[in-house]
């Protein structure tokens, strides 16, 4: 790969997750504080990004892989994005908030696997260089947090005040046009797939993976998957909100962590997997996520601050260990014929149903703790999804018995 294609897929990647970090992590602040949501109305606003996830695949299967260059689709999608970043940039309720937001998410959500597609397709050894393109969108992403907070202030309790948050989408629809026209300019990428041949529902949605449902280890891990999202959903929808209801200085910049912590430990899987193997490695990702909602609901912005940082650089165990743990688990079982259509059904079970059930429990326990004055027991908020994590640990640490695919094993097919 030269340097020029390098610097594009580079930049691609960090527009990509600048967009997304530039407005997502600041949305239950926003709904709560600008548009005075409930509960249940921030839980449907963040279920767009389930809807999305569930109809990504049909966007690239049924268009992307079939008529045009996915360069050429990133760049469209991009663009109608910015229009309706503007469009919920001017919202003045949820009502009016909620279809532009449900519009953008499922044009969002298929660009993930596009910017995918764009960088692998100029890559001869995808393992060894990919990794590297990626990581400009975890600057992407961290980079959006540090504006908000420390360059615009828009989190800070004048701000917040003074409904500043709103900004964050017009930031993501200037950057989401810069992508858009930029994306003209990618390494072409031309269809995988010949217009004439036929696709069916069970390769768009990966359903022919659900042969290895038939092995009760797989099952366990697919159920589990499904499950953790839950307390992954109380993370998205309450973790800004929380941090800035009890008076933390520049929310958004300290949740950047999370992300910092992300890329270290993505580093630290391949040590830790040879070492101790699948099911310890997902154990540990598995109770990371009591841990640190038990550091949430006990810290406070005073003297237990350090409580709460310890828990957004968790983040990193947290999502690493099991989620990146869990696709190369998936691949080592799959086998060659059904590795893409196994990473598909996993994903659609994640983002897809795991995360459309958390966001709505993740909502009704929020409006179930908010006391007479409006205010919300945030303790109880955060022990229910540590509790919730803590029983999938103990489900998985039973049932799961699987000892046939050794560390090393599954670090090869990776």
């Amino acid at each position: 790969m030269n340097v020029n294609t390098r610097i594009k897929l580079s930049l691609m990647m960090f527009l990509e997750f600048f967009i997304w970090g530039s407005w997502f992590v600041t949305l239950g602040t926003f709904l709560e504080k600008n548009l005075s949501a409930t509960g249940s109305q921030t839980a449907a606003v963040f279920s767009t990004q389930s809807w999305g996830a569930i109809i990504a695949p049909f966007i690239i299967g049924l268009i992307a892989d079939r008529f045009f260059n996915a360069e050429r689709i990133l760049g469209v999608l991009h663009i109608i994005g910015a229009i309706l970043m503007y469009q919920m940039y001017t919202a003045t309720n949820v009502d009016a908030f909620y279809p532009y937001v449900l519009g953008y998410m499922i044009l969002f959500m298929p660009t993930l696997a596009l910017v995918n597609s764009v960088a692998f397709n100029q890559m001869k050894d995808a393992e060894k260089e990919f990794s590297n393109i990626r990581f400009w969108g975890t600057i992407g992403w961290i980079v959006a947090g540090l504006f908000i907070s420390y360059l615009f202030l828009w989190d800070s309790a004048e701000g917040l005040s003074s409904g500043l948050l709103k900004n964050t989408f017009a930031m993501a629809g200037i950057a989401s046009l810069i992508l858009g026209l930029f994306s003209f300019a990618l390494p072409k990428t031309p269809p995988k797939v010949a217009k004439d041949e036929k696709i069916k529902l069970s390769d768009i949605l990966g359903l022919d993976a659900l042969s290895l449902l038939k092995d009760k280890n797989f099952a366990v891990f697919f159920i589990s998957a499904i499950l953790i999202c839950i307390p992954l959903a109380f993370y998205y929808q309450n973790a800004h909100p929380f941090l800035s209801s009890i008076g933390v200085a520049g929310p958004t910049g300290k949740m950047a962590i999370g992300q910092g912590s992300e890329a270290l430990f993505l580093l630290l899987i391949p040590v830790f997997f040879k070492r101790f193997g699948f099911k310890i490695t997902i154990l540990v990702g598995m109770l990371a996520w009591a841990v640190r909602y038990a550091l949430f609901a006990y810290g406070n912005a005073g003297e237990l601050s350090f409580m709460l940082i310890i828990g957004i650089a968790s983040h990193g165990v947290c999502y690493d260990f099991f989620f990146v743990s869990g696709q190369i688990y998936t691949n080592s079982r799959a086998g060659d014929k059904y590795k893409s259509a196994a990473q598909g059904l996993i994903t659609l079970a994640t983002y897809g149903v795991g995360m459309l059930i958390g966001f709505e429990v993740a909502g009704m326990i929020t409006d179930s703790y908010k006391l007479a004055d409006g205010s919300i027991d945030w303790k109880m908020v955060w022990i229910i999804p540590a509790g919730i994590a803590l029983v999938v640990f103990l489900l998985f640490t039973v049932f799961f018995t699987d000892k046939k695919t050794t560390p090393d094993t599954q670090l090869n097919h990776a």
